[in-house]
């Protein structure tokens, strides 16, 4: 069974930075994504990259602060947060799936159960 583990969530002060990771228990050789979640709102499409991590997706809110890569050797995805943003706060769910650079939720078969990032003006 493919389990999804995201850590790194956690306070910041806005203009600062976070790492989110994504362990995939099985193998990361999927089509990966980040979505969000602020309280009172659904669920929004981050980013997303390509199972062999050669192209990459953006919402345009956070493209030029976010960066998603992988590591296929640690089974891991990566989010690298700068210049946050007090609207940037959210819980963070990393999903995996096989359809290629989706924005859709439903396009992801895999999901995990989130970390949150507070951030702070």
């Amino acid at each position: 069974q493919v389990q999804l583990v995201e850590s790194g969530g956690g306070s910041v002060q806005a203009g600062g930075s976070l790492r989110l990771s994504c362990a995939v228990s099985t193998h990361s050789l999927y089509d990966m994504a980040w979505f969000r979640q602020a309280p009172g709102k659904e669920r929004e499409f981050v980013g997303c990259v390509k199972w062999n991590g050669r192209e990459d997706l953006y919402h345009d809110s956070v493209k030029g602060r976010f960066t998603i890569s992988k590591d296929n050797v640690k089974n891991t995805m990566y989010l690298q947060m700068s210049s946050l943003i007090p609207g940037d706060t959210a819980v963070y769910y990393c999903a995996a799936g096989d359809r290629g650079l989706k924005v859709s939720m439903d396009d992801y078969e895999y999901w995990g159960q989130g970390t949150q990032v507070t951030v702070s003006s």
